[in-house]
């Protein structure tokens, strides 16, 4: 089924009527709040980037060539933790890997030109993608990803900038314990995920697990990347635990099992 026929069957109202207008005072309204709140967290990415000694330019052309948080997070946290640079730097990239898969689902509902999808694909993220996919047409999801979009790439710069120089003019971000930022707000952002459900907590547990026996024997920064095989382990054990089930008294081959069993019964019986 195509994106299109995903939409809602009733169409859009017609621009420059009252209900247009109050749709698009409704997704400017939610799509700024959301670009600024999220924005806002830039201080905190320019005070880890400080943290893992990298240099307010370093720190500001991170945020504006990559601007994907979580990823932005977990390459700082590396480095600051002591990881070669290429270790953290595939680790940001598997993280960051998830945008491309929104490009995917929005690309048919949006439809953009060849000129403007280049900087549509530098502010796919998270936030851009759920704004636009929560909108009931084409023209109201365009604007919430633009004004989503452009809002926060803008905030999230500026406080960057301003993480970064009031960091830097502290000098030493450990002494006064900063250089714990990165790790704190990347748990931060890790955390909501860990309600989603059980499958999500089995991952995190396994993926701690493998990253702590390896510490011993690895170099800094290869176990964050190990931790990553909790995903197929787990997807694995719970589709072996199915098909235990579906082979158990319950299962198809044991109502077979009983049915043959209760004629057996009836026949000797009779």
């Amino acid at each position: 089924m195509s994106v299109e026929q995903d939409l809602p069957a009733v169409g859009e109202a017609p621009v420059g009527t009252a209900p247009a207008r109050k749709a698009t005072a409704a997704v400017v309204r939610d799509s700024l709040g959301i670009g600024l709140t999220v924005g806002v967290s830039g201080l905190a990415f320019g005070i880890a980037g400080s943290a893992a000694h990298l240099s307010v330019w370093q720190t500001c052309a991170l945020s504006l060539l990559v601007f994907t948080g979580a990823s932005q997070f977990a390459l700082v946290s590396a480095l600051a933790a002591g990881a070669a640079l290429p270790a953290a730097v595939l680790g940001a990239l598997f993280l960051g890997a998830r945008n491309a898969f929104y490009g995917l689902r929005l690309g048919p509902r949006l439809e953009l030109s060849r000129l403007t999808r280049p900087f549509a694909a530098h502010l796919m993220i998270d936030e851009t993608a759920a704004v636009a996919l929560t909108q009931p047409d084409r023209r109201t999801a365009r604007l919430g990803f633009a004004v989503t979009g452009i809002s926060l790439f803008a905030t999230w710069n500026l406080c960057t900038l301003a993480g970064a120089l009031g960091a830097d003019a502290l000098g030493d971000p450990a002494v006064y314990g900063l250089d714990a930022a990165g790790p704190a707000v990347f748990l931060a952002l890790l955390a909501p995920r860990l309600r989603e459900g059980a499958t999500e907590l089995k991952v995190a547990a396994v993926g701690a697990v493998l990253a702590l026996a390896a510490t011993v024997v690895l170099p800094t920064g290869v176990p964050v990347l190990l931790s990553i095989a909790a995903v197929p382990i787990v997807l694995a054990a719970g589709r072996t635990r199915e098909g235990d089930a579906g082979a158990g008294p319950d299962g198809p081959d044991g109502d077979g099992l009983a049915t043959t069993a209760g004629r057996a019964g009836k026949e000797d019986l009779g």
